[in-house]
């Protein structure tokens, strides 16, 4: 059987996005992602809100576009790998973390500034921006006066 590591994340970001280079020259974009767990509290019965932190590295261009567009706070939605790393500490400990390796960084909600109308929402994948969604055209549905030949493209 084959192994799989994959991730999804949904979180707002926790700072500002980091960007450096590595010795190659490609970039890489630091960010950070806080995820809420809900769950209930046993004893008082309440709901309890509890974050989860992400360290998340975006390479190449996506992680330059993150590093332009993004800022705290933002939503976003991470696709990617779990890396664990290992190293010495300068007082001689053991550490360890594990890591997001982003593939796709998607930016969820209106930009800061905008109006709850958004538009703001853009995907990068692989360093390209996924300009096909935002160039197809809007459905119109019968209800709207624009779908009466919608019935030629519905799969059953």
């Amino acid at each position: 059987m084959a192994n799989i590591n994959r991730v999804v994340l949904v979180g707002n970001l926790t700072r500002d996005p980091e960007l450096k280079s590595l010795p190659s020259g490609m970039s890489v974009c630091d960010l950070g992602i806080a995820v809420n767990h809900r769950r209930k509290n046993q004893q008082s019965g309440e709901w309890i809100e509890e974050p989860n932190y992400f360290t998340v590295s975006v390479f190449g261009t996506q992680g330059e576009s993150c590093a332009r567009f993004l800022t705290k706070g933002r939503q976003v939605a991470v696709d990617g790998r779990l890396r664990w790393r290992q190293w010495d500490a300068p007082d001689g400990t053991k550490r360890s973390t594990v890591d997001v390796i982003a593939e796709t960084v998607q930016f969820v909600g209106p930009r800061d500034g905008a109006g709850q109308g958004g538009g703001g929402e853009s995907s990068y994948g692989g360093g390209r921006p996924q300009a096909a969604a935002a160039a197809a055209p809007k459905e119109q549905g019968p209800w709207t006066g624009g779908g009466a030949d919608m019935d030629d493209d519905i799969p059953f």
